[in-house]
């Protein structure tokens, strides 16, 4: 499961108005890359595959693929306003090591991996 805060949902919901392109939702992911193994991968988009999975955040659909669903159960995103910007925040509670800037993670299971001897 995956929780957005009010704010997040308003600027998506916001952002989403703007397109007006039909059908449009919340696409939720992750990418191999980043300094500590994965980013998020965050936008919109109004068409599905067969590998996806939806479900209902405060009146938005969001997608994600079943892939990536081990990796953001239980993300929380949030909108926060800062000065003159402001921008959506994730936090991961499966992310054993983030970078500094917090857009990419590693969760355990990558960890332990990592710490396996290569064979050859």
């Amino acid at each position: 499961m995956i929780t957005i805060s009010e704010p997040a949902a308003e600027r998506m919901k916001e952002i989403m108005a703007a397109q007006d392109i039909p059908g449009l939702f919340v696409r939720v992911g992750v990418n191999a890359g980043g300094c500590s193994g994965f980013s998020y991968a965050m936008g919109f988009d109004s068409e599905e595959t067969d590998q996806d999975v939806y479900m209902t955040i405060q009146d938005m659909k969001v997608v994600m693929t079943k892939d990536d669903m081990k990796y953001l159960n239980g993300v929380e995103i949030d909108y926060e306003e800062s000065g003159l910007s402001g921008g959506f925040t994730i936090f991961n509670p499966n992310a054993l090591v983030t970078c500094g800037c917090g857009a990419s993670f590693r969760t355990r299971e990558e960890d332990e991996a990592l710490a396996q001897p290569c064979e050859d």
